[in-house]
């Protein structure tokens, strides 16, 4: 009888340390991050492939691009139907800045936001045990600036703005 209280008791504090948080380990950064590879540093490379004419190559530059150089925004833009060529000839994102600039731009806009971020954090950083134990208080912190997608999209619908990304209501089918 006692041998099968001990062992339930060891069972129930190793089940009891297998649980994990509801939270993203991303959000946490102070966190020590687990052993692993990387996935972001990892670049996919295109397939070498021998040219027609190897006179017809460039010349190398230092820092320049090579054939085999990933190109994912020229690859979308081909995998849509889209003609790829017409983004080198592009610059950049420039006609999105200036676009977006159009009414102005405030140059001190980073370190305002980021005192302000900072001042945000510091008033909700936690009740007590939340910081003594490094609980992530994210979600909850910014729970009030979280906008609720169902109760959004049905807003859209009543305003009669068609929503092609969201699948219709299966109650609109009947």
């Amino acid at each position: 009888m006692r041998r099968s209280v001990v062992v339930l008791g060891l069972v129930t504090t190793l089940a009891a340390c297998g649980g994990g948080s509801e939270d993203p380990n991303l959000l946490n950064i102070s966190q020590p991050r687990a052993e692993g590879p990387d996935e972001f540093a990892v670049l996919p490379t295109k397939p070498l492939e021998m040219p027609e004419d190897v006179a017809a190559l460039p010349e190398p530059t230092p820092g320049g691009t090579n054939r085999t150089d990933p190109t994912p925004e020229a690859d979308a833009i081909a995998a849509l139907g889209g003609n790829a060529a017409v983004l080198s000839r592009a610059s950049g994102d420039g006609a999105l800045v200036a676009y977006a600039r159009r009414f102005g731009s405030d140059p001190n806009i980073r370190p305002q936001l980021a005192a302000a971020d900072l001042e945000f954090r510091r008033r909700n950083d936690g009740r007590l045990l939340e910081r003594l134990f490094n609980v992530n208080v994210y979600f909850r912190a910014y729970e009030e600036m979280s906008l609720d997608q169902h109760r959004e999209l049905a807003r859209l619908r009543r305003a009669g703005i068609r929503t092609p990304a969201v699948p219709p209501d299966p109650a609109e089918d009947e």
